[in-house]
């Protein structure tokens, strides 16, 4: 356990003595509401007296225990110092039925709006968020966090063009190094070693508090796991290929999943099954240099064929089947800056893009027109 995770208990016991009671409409005018899930709600509101813009996130009582809610909030508040990391204000209070704490608010949406599907989005601006979210992974990974819920819906936009995006939603964070039940999910952002799972029944009481009930029969079958950052990693590179295609790699990571075995097949030709400790040895600035040389590149997996040898390069550091060889999202920056989509691709995805863009606004005219005659 790290100084910050021990640091990150002792808060949430301190900040559980002194926290209040408050009646939302009385403090805040809520304008919108921003989203919602399993873990409850977040609505864009204003401060009466301040004027500031927030966004309070609301946490149900009967299905959230306290300490996971004060976790979420000290962390998101202490630790969540990265400027691509959506961070809390200070305010956190109770009322009779939730739990509420202040975080700074984005007003653009996430990223999953700005992802169309089966198109994807601007190479160069999927390289800007790559390049953040590579910062803000690193910087909670350095303080031995891993923040396990790595996908579009929470990342959320500062601007529409992804000049700044901010990376949020900490509760599945856990510390490096935890052992926790491992849950097999079907899902391409599922790690592949995971699937030592799958099939199991899953018996979580409560996905908030991380606590679990289970019968004989589970403790028998129930597999541990270690939380480590090459779960994050695995999700970056999911994502990455998410945002520059508009679709998934595979729809999970599953021995009879065909288009992830066609993936494994072609990692394997180009890494070899054998001597893993000796093909990771490789200085990284050998690695960059076989991957602008395209005559050392085996035969590419058919979902990966769109993109250049670098990207390629990329791709497998991040999604390594082998979870201890896994690249991290530090190793992932010096991938950036080169073109990762062959120009052919490129050229057609840009009148996808343009037709898509066409039809919404043709759309949106129709949809006025019709209020126009109403």
């Amino acid at each position: 356990m790290t100084a910050a995770t021990k640091l990150l208990d002792e808060m949430c016991h301190l900040t559980a003595q002194s926290l209040i009671t408050m009646d939302t409409s009385e403090h805040f005018k809520v304008i919108k509401l921003l989203g919602e899930g399993s873990y409850g709600k977040v609505v864009l509101a204003v401060h009466r007296k301040r004027g500031t813009p927030m966004a309070l996130k609301f946490f149900p009582r009967e299905s959230t225990s306290l300490f996971s809610f004060l976790r979420e909030y000290n962390l998101s508040l202490s630790f969540c110092t990265h400027p691509s990391l959506t961070r809390a204000l200070g305010i956190a209070y109770f009322t009779q039925s939730h739990y509420i704490f202040a975080q700074q608010a984005s007003l653009f949406g996430d990223l999953y709006d700005v992802i169309t599907p089966e198109v994807g989005m601007e190479e160069d601006c999927c390289q800007r968020v790559v390049s953040q979210l590579c910062g803000a992974l690193t910087h909670l990974h350095s303080l031995g966090f891993v923040h396990r819920d790595l996908k579009p819906e929470n990342i959320f936009l500062c601007d529409s063009a992804c000049r700044w995006v901010k990376l949020g939603d900490f509760g599945m964070v856990k510390a490096r190094g935890t052992r926790v039940p491992e849950v097999w999910y079907s899902s391409p952002y599922c790690t592949p070693e995971a699937e030592v799972a799958r099939g199991n029944k899953d018996s979580w009481s409560s996905v908030n508090d991380g606590g679990f009930k289970e019968d004989e029969h589970n403790k028998k079958t129930r597999v541990w796991g270690s939380v480590e950052p090459s779960t994050d990693s695995w999700a970056l590179g999911v994502l990455t290929y998410a945002m520059l295609t508009g679709s998934h790699p595979w729809a999970e990571t599953a021995d009879d999943c065909r288009s992830y075995l066609k993936y494994r097949e072609w990692f394997e030709r180009c890494n070899g099954p054998s001597d893993e400790l000796e093909v990771w040895a490789e200085p990284q600035s050998q690695i960059l240099q076989d991957a602008a040389d395209t005559s050392k590149a085996a035969p590419v997996a058919p979902q990966f064929a769109c993109f250049t040898q670098l990207a390629c390069s990329f791709f497998q550091s991040l999604l390594d089947p082998r979870p201890q060889l896994r690249g991290r999202p530090e190793d992932a920056m010096c991938f950036l800056g080169g073109d990762w989509m062959r120009e052919e691709r490129t050229v057609r995805m840009e009148k996808e893009r343009k037709k898509s863009s066409q039809t919404g606004a043709i759309r949106c005219m129709k949809e006025m027109e019709g209020r126009g005659q109403r």
